[in-house]
């Protein structure tokens, strides 16, 4: 019995020593090198090449190394077997840091203060509006959306959730679904996009979307963080909305194409604020730990945690 390492864009024999550390017993195997198809029970993946994992007839589990599963099912030859994805704290704590950091940035225009520094121009502003009223509008409440909410009510942000199905959560404002989104964006200042990326979602951040925000907000015009999935945004839609003012300016930190090219005008427009996809970097001890400690879960006879439902995508 083994665990297949299939990733890329990673460096395999660092994680193949993790793994080994935490699962001594089992023999830990990458592609590229002989070994037994037949033994390898698990898979680890991070964006293997689609079809790689075809020919693995007793394999009984796939984990993906991170928060999303869209890569996984981007493999139309993917075996149908369950699927695990990572639920860590640290991740999800990360992720709520670069949501709070964003926010408070557009808060307390922050980046015009940047430029103004730059410009050596002193402008005592007294339009300062406080964070109770600043309407926040998280889409996906999941982990880590929940996580951002609670954390930015704390600060004391009017915050409001929106998903796909209906959710109830307590002291929060839910929106779900077609039918509820209009409402979701005409009260949202600030607009986060925790959703996963699935087939619904791809492109969802699109200008239909944008014309949807509040244009009253104390903020002078709503704001986008995206720090979710590249393939949720539509580039030249976030460009066109920043330029007619829909959109007052857009924090992104994941891209369809990544690294972003270094010809994207997203890089050198004034409303647009781009992190190199570190929203939420996990340990990696700490996620090969969670997929060791689900592994001796099976083996247990026990059922795996975070399973992913592929009718859902996530």
């Amino acid at each position: 019995m083994s665990l297949l390492l299939a990733m890329t864009g990673w460096h395999v024999e660092d994680w193949r020593a993790r793994f080994q550390a935490l699962l001594p017993e089992m023999p830990i195997v990458v592609p590229g090198e002989p070994f037994d198809r037949r033994a390898v029970h698990y898979v680890a993946s991070w964006k293997h090449p689609a079809g790689s994992l075809t020919g693995l007839p007793n394999l009984a589990a796939i984990f993906s190394l991170g928060a999303g599963v869209d890569f996984l099912f981007a493999d139309d030859k993917l075996p149908e077997v369950p699927i695990a994805r990572v639920v860590d704290p640290d991740l999800t704590t990360r992720m709520s840091e670069y949501v709070v950091l964003h926010c408070l940035m557009y808060l307390r225009q922050q980046h015009r203060y940047m430029r103004q520094q730059q410009a050596k121009l002193w402008e005592d502003d007294r339009n300062q509006p406080a964070a109770r009223s600043v309407r926040v509008g998280i889409m996906g409440l999941g982990e880590l959306g929940l996580d951002a909410v609670a954390k930015l009510k704390v600060i004391g942000f009017d915050v409001a959730g929106w998903s796909r199905s209906p959710k109830s959560v307590e002291g929060l404002q839910t929106f779900s679904g077609e039918d509820g989104m209009k409402d979701f964006l005409a009260r949202t200042d600030i607009l986060v996009s925790l959703v996963p990326l699935t087939p619904e979602t791809r492109g969802i951040l699109n200008a239909g979307l944008f014309a949807g925000l509040a244009q009253d907000g104390r903020l002078g015009g709503p704001f986008l963080i995206n720090p979710g999935r590249g393939g949720l945004q539509v580039a030249d839609d976030i460009l066109a909305a920043l330029d007619a003012g829909t959109l007052k300016g857009a924090t992104l930190d994941v891209f369809e194409t990544e690294p972003l090219p270094v010809e994207s005008p997203l890089w050198s427009h004034p409303g647009v604020t781009v992190t190199p996809h570190n929203a939420a970097m996990s340990e990696p001890e700490a996620i090969a730990t969670l997929v060791a400690a689900q592994i001796r879960r099976l083996e247990a006879g026990e059922p795996l945690l975070h399973a992913v439902d592929p009718a859902r995508g996530y």
